[in-house]
């Protein structure tokens, strides 16, 4: 029979009465360090407390936003300004700052000169129509990689967005083949508003914002469409489409306002001077006319954009975060 040595267990901590274990004032000191607000910037809160610390915050504060606001709003001034000053006035060197009269029959003047009227109603069938074909291909390809998950979709999705790193000089001359001839119905599409519609409708990047919006959108509402029996284009008419009009609202605006700003695709497939678009209309015209009055052809081109971007500034913002977490 083998003899067995029992070790004496150690004695346990000693402590005074109503003191708590050391193990739980460690972990009261480690939840207490673990729930204190944390403070990392640029400037520590107790420097901003000192009376030079706020003035130096500041003085750079005013100077970043001034200056970024002037380099931004800047142009857009002279733009305004300069259609108001005399062609003498903008051979000025060095420039005044403010014009010396303000002469607003300049504007009429520029739209009866340029036709104005024939290039805006242009610019709007197509930036219309662009609109339409966009809402159309997009959402559905957007539709079908978030929601049916297609065999290799994950694969079509990488390509599209890799489509968005090849600078649009390079594409652009297969584009304009493509819509010289288009391919199987060989189709000639040029001084036609399909040259506009069709490539406008082939956007990657507006795929990703829909396709990232569809997928915040939980699934059990789309399974139990499905349980009432309503099919894929059902559940993309009644549940998705209400549902995202956020994101939808900034594919729209950003597609409209692509169009009508874009100048070397109109210029290449749209030479005739009857559909020219607001931006390549004024540019063909351009050495017929006076400066102040070009520069009051530009205002009146660059109205609507501006003008749409301040109505939906608020629901641009809305829907470009909109489904980027999830919670």
């Amino acid at each position: 029979m083998s003899n067995v040595t029992v070790q004496p267990s150690p004695p346990a901590p000693s402590r005074r009465p109503g003191s708590a274990p050391v193990e739980a004032g460690r972990g009261t000191r480690r939840r207490r360090k673990e729930a204190a607000p944390q403070f990392r910037g640029v400037v520590s809160p107790h420097t901003l407390k000192t009376p030079r610390g706020r003035v130096i915050y500041w003085i750079v504060l005013v100077t970043v936003v001034v200056g970024f606001t002037a380099a931004f709003v800047f142009p857009l001034y002279w733009m305004v300004t300069g259609a108001l000053r005399s062609p003498e006035e903008l051979a000025q060197m060095p420039p005044g700052f403010f014009p010396e009269s303000l002469d607003f029959a300049v504007y009429a003047e520029a739209w009866d000169q340029l036709n104005l009227g024939q290039f805006l109603g242009n610019t709007l069938l197509y930036a219309g129509g662009a609109l339409l074909f966009t809402l159309a291909v997009d959402v559905t390809a957007a539709y079908a990689l978030s929601k049916l998950r297609p065999v290799l979709g994950n694969l079509v999705l990488g390509l599209m967005l890799a489509t968005l790193m090849i600078p649009p000089m390079v594409i652009l001359l297969p584009a304009y083949l493509t819509v010289k001839d288009l391919p199987i119905l060989g189709w000639d599409l040029l001084n036609t508003p399909w040259a506009i519609w069709l490539p406008a409708a082939a956007n990657g990047f507006y795929i990703f914002l829909l396709k990232r919006f569809f997928d915040s959108i939980p699934r059990e509402l789309l399974e139990a469409a499905q349980i009432d029996g309503a099919s894929a284009s059902r559940i993309l008419w009644s549940i998705v489409l209400p549902v995202s009009r956020p994101i939808i609202g900034v594919v729209s605006i950003l597609s409209v306002v692509t169009v009508w700003k874009d100048f070397v695709w109109p210029l290449l497939v749209l030479p005739d001077s009857e559909n020219m678009s607001i931006s390549v209309g004024i540019a063909s015209l351009s050495a017929q006319m006076p400066q102040n009055v070009l520069i009051a052809a530009l205002v009146i081109a660059s109205l609507p954009a501006i003008i749409v971007f301040f109505v939906f500034q608020r629901s641009i913002m809305a829907g470009l975060t909109a489904g980027s977490l999830k919670g």
